[in-house]
């Protein structure tokens, strides 16, 4: 799971306490891949104090002396860890170590793939030209939220994860959004009303925040570590088969590609069940097409 608004938010709360204000001493690179720009040097920002710490959208931006930002995109499987400074890079999974004189922070990435970036940016210009631009959730009004909405014909499920559309939402609080709104995933963006409009913006702002709670409250001033997407206090996000803690029906699921889409047939379709690519295809007139179907298998 790519860590989302909120896991982001916690890391930059964590990281404030211990290296605004500190000199970055040095950056090592684990991987040479992590590295996707080439101006400004890395060099560049060796001995600058952070002077800031930002989201942009699904990365953090670490600002330092002169103007110059490092710009870290996790992607799905990137993770950071508070060390010891000057903590060695071992094993295959270390990707970097940025040490100040407090402490190193560390960049891992499970997995084979190598899709965590450093990018490096000058100048607010410079950040400007990696951030997609979509609407701040927890900064918003409804209205915005709504002309947002309206902008574009997407299904609720891509619109809320859309980095254009919304900063900071993917996957995992997608669907809990929608499941506090009991809303269709599969809704077209365009057939909202004003009313429904407006509770999704509130359940965005209700779970967004909530979650930013929840894990402040579990990390209990220690660096964030274990961030994931499957949490068993999340409603419906990787449920697949469990209740509904609302209704108590049975958890849905349509995969694509390598994500899914979680929800609840009774609280947010009206009891109807979508076809979900896989099992659908292989059950044929067999896949139960409303959850009183499929409560009876």
């Amino acid at each position: 799971m790519m860590p989302e608004l909120p896991d982001l938010t916690v890391y930059i709360e964590a990281l404030e306490t211990r290296i605004v204000g500190r000199p970055l001493e040095a950056v090592r690179l684990g991987s040479p891949f992590l590295l996707r720009s080439v101006e400004p040097k890395l060099e560049e920002t060796f001995g600058r104090r952070v002077v800031a710490l930002r989201r942009l959208g699904k990365r953090i931006a670490m600002g330092v002396e002169g103007g110059l930002w490092l710009v870290l995109h996790l992607m799905i499987a990137g993770r950071l860890h508070w060390k010891q400074p000057g903590v060695k890079l071992a094993g295959r999974n270390a990707l970097a170590a940025f040490d100040f004189p407090q402490g190193s922070l560390t960049l891992t990435e499970a997995g084979s793939l190598r899709r965590a970036a450093l990018t490096l940016a000058r100048g607010e210009e410079g950040l400007c030209a990696l951030d997609a631009g979509g609407l701040d959730p927890l900064a918003s009004t409804p209205a915005q939220c709504a002309a947002v909405l309206s902008s574009h014909s997407h299904t609720l499920k891509r619109a809320l994860a859309h980095p254009r559309l919304f900063s900071g939402i993917g996957n995992a609080y997608s669907d809990e959004i929608l499941h506090h709104a009991r809303l269709p995933p599969l809704r077209l963006t365009g057939t909202l009303t004003p009313v429904e409009a407006a509770c999704l913006h509130a359940s965005m702002v209700h779970v967004l925040n909530e979650w930013i709670e929840r894990l402040r409250a579990e990390a209990r001033g220690r660096f964030p570590e274990g961030v994931t997407a499957f949490r068993k206090e999340m409603a419906v996000h990787g449920k697949f088969g469990e209740p509904c803690p609302a209704c108590g029906a049975p958890v849905q699921r349509i995969r694509y590609a390598a994500n899914e889409c979680n929800y609840c047939a009774r609280c947010q379709t009206d009891g109807r069940v979508y076809a979900d690519r896989g099992l659908s295809r292989l059950l044929g007139a067999d896949w139960p097409r409303s959850i009183e179907d499929w409560e009876k298998e």
